[in-house]
């Protein structure tokens, strides 16, 4: 998303600086590029600094959302990290595909599915905590494995691979683990997902209508039997 951020706002400045140079041969008032701009960069500002992003947020994942290919990866990559959560047994509470959704359910306007952490900030203190950071360190990077094993590509995750350097300092090792954490993460996921694949793609089919967490329970459990 970062990357999609920093492409569209420099279209955006391409366009402005085009228009401002051909707009006398094309008879385009000089004071449209500078509304133009200004408008862009006020947006911008109090997106920054009133909305914490949030419109931006919201701006791209109205134009991703025009893509099919884009959205079936958002499915599927939340799909990926439902399904490892399950079998892991992590509690999912709730899951959004989209910004939009995101907010209406009252979170930060990013879509994903959400988890019960509670374990997990409990498990630096008791139980054995290579067992709590292989755990989630797998369910982190099941999104990005979910893409890689049906697009060969990652397009998303940059937020994921954060969570296990997260996960690393809450459970108390260094952050310099995190890219070896991320890729043994990867590969277990993947192999999770092979060994269930037909779970995985019923999942996949009812997250698509937004089926809600515990119908959901109710496949996989289905499918495990």
């Amino acid at each position: 998303m970062q990357q999609t951020a920093l492409n569209l706002i420099a279209i955006a400045i391409f366009l402005m600086t085009l228009s401002i140079l051909l707009g006398p041969l094309v008879h385009i008032p000089e004071s449209v590029p500078a509304i133009a701009t200004f408008s862009i960069l006020a947006f911008l500002t109090a997106d920054r600094f009133g909305w914490e992003g949030k419109g931006l947020t919201l701006l791209l994942d109205t134009v991703s959302r025009f893509s099919s290919e884009h959205r079936d990866r958002v499915l599927r990559h939340e799909a990926g990290h439902f399904l490892a959560a399950y079998y892991l047994g992590i509690p999912v509470t709730g899951y959004d595909l989209t910004a939009w959704e995101s907010l209406k359910n009252g979170q930060q306007g990013v879509g994903g599915v959400r988890f019960d952490t509670e374990e997990l900030l409990q498990g630096k203190k008791a139980g054995d905590r290579q067992l709590f950071c292989d755990r989630f360190c797998t369910v982190w990077m099941a999104g990005i494995a979910a893409e890689s094993l049906t697009y060969k590509t990652v397009e998303g995750g940059g937020s994921d691979r954060q969570k296990v350097t997260d996960t690393l300092a809450i459970l108390g090792y260094p952050t310099r683990e995190s890219r070896n954490k991320q890729q043994w993460g990867e590969l277990q996921a993947k192999t999770l997902i092979e060994k269930h694949q037909t779970a995985y793609e019923a999942l996949v089919k009812a997250m698509k209508i937004r089926t809600t967490v515990a119908e959901c329970y109710q496949i996989l459990e289905k499918e495990r039997k």
